[in-house]
């Protein structure tokens, strides 16, 4: 059996060092929310900067699930009731990007502007 050891001194290195450009990164990136309230989502169309990776957070007010999805952007995932979800996206090209509930399509609909 083979164990790995690491002095102290460089653990602590590694650790610092090793998590610093995730924590970085993830404070570059903006953040958007979207909320689904009685099976729509607000706002409809949300504006999000083109080129960019973006977060963006998905609230379900309501009290069943929704299933985010989007063909456009490639992204499909539960929304529990009372819950939220955070998605990466992008970065995108500038224009308009569509987004649905799988479970309210005919309500839960929006898109991503990207300018």
């Amino acid at each position: 059996m083979t164990t790995f050891f690491m002095p102290r001194a460089r653990l602590a290195t590694f650790l610092l060092l090793g998590f610093a450009p995730v924590s970085a990164m993830a404070a570059d990136v903006p953040e958007f929310t979207l909320v689904i309230e009685q099976h729509r989502f607000e706002p409809a169309e949300l504006k999000v900067p083109a080129g960019q990776k973006l977060r963006l957070v998905v609230e379900n007010h309501d009290p069943t699930p929704e299933e985010f999805e989007s063909y456009d952007f490639n992204r499909e995932k539960i929304v529990p009731g009372n819950g939220r979800i955070v998605l990466y996206v992008g970065p995108l090209k500038p224009g308009r990007y569509e987004f649905f509930g799988e479970f309210n399509p005919d309500t839960a609909r929006g898109s991503l502007v990207a300018e």
